[in-house]
């Protein structure tokens, strides 16, 4: 598995946040839809019944103030011996057969739980371009079959994966 953006990407499966085990909750992207599975959820969507997929409460830093969070954290682990998990954030569907947006909390799947300004903006243009049709699942799933088991690739692999998804030829 890897962590692209907001993804969490293996051989089978593109989530939006980290992968939902057991009875977590999380938000699962196929190639005929949006899922949401967990305690309580357990709904799907064709992508033309999906109108929006938007995230909130996300941590978002520079990469010099998330490496020194990171470096922060590890520290506090180390001399207090209490690890946490990283923060949830909220993934809202928006469709056209629910009169109200779907919210779901998942986890997140970056280490740290914060995530860099541009894989924050990259990823939410990604979610509405696979919204939209421009990109197509089945992109980052063949990605995934190719790379996953090979982890998460450095930060600017990253972020040229995402800017070739969506399409911006920026840099």
């Amino acid at each position: 598995m890897a962590m692209v953006g907001l993804f969490w990407i293996t051989e089978e499966s593109v989530w939006v946040g980290a992968e939902a085990v057991g009875a977590a909750t999380g938000v699962r992207l196929t190639e005929d839809g949006v899922e949401t599975v967990g305690v309580d959820q357990g709904r799907s969507w064709g992508w033309d019944q999906v109108r929006r997929i938007d995230v909130r409460d996300v941590a978002v830093r520079s990469a010099a103030r998330r490496l020194a969070s990171v470096a922060l954290d590890s520290v506090l682990v180390a001399v207090t011996g209490a690890g946490g998990f990283p923060p949830d954030y909220t993934v809202r569907v928006e469709t056209d057969t629910d009169a109200d947006a779907v919210e779901v909390s998942v986890a997140s799947a970056v280490t740290g739980g914060i995530y860099t300004p541009v894989e924050y903006e990259l990823s939410r243009t990604l979610l509405a371009r696979l919204t939209d049709g421009a990109v197509a699942v089945g992109e980052l799933l063949a990605w995934g079959r190719d790379h996953a088991t090979d982890g998460t690739p450095p930060r600017e692999e990253r972020e040229a994966l995402l800017r070739k998804w969506t399409g911006d030829d920026s840099h």
